[in-house]
């Protein structure tokens, strides 16, 4: 079975590529005048950067620990 774990590293990489693609297509679709569309887009694009900043956050916190440990 193929390991489907991600480390907060990969998982953070991902959500980034998705707020990145969530927000050209909100400006896509304020281009084309869908504002509805646009402000669906904008707020996913949010959530995904929420999340990325959050698995960046405990990639680092796991970075830390295992620094520690291994001076110790």
């Amino acid at each position: 079975m193929p390991n489907t774990k991600h480390s907060h590293h990969e998982e953070a990489a991902n959500h980034h590529e998705a707020a990145a693609k969530s927000h050209r297509n909100a400006h896509k679709e304020h281009t084309e005048g869908n504002d509805e569309k646009a402000a669906t887009h904008a707020h996913e694009a949010e959530g995904h950067a929420e999340h990325a900043r959050t698995n960046s956050k405990e990639a680092a916190k796991k970075h830390a620990t295992k620094s520690a440990t291994a001076k110790k």
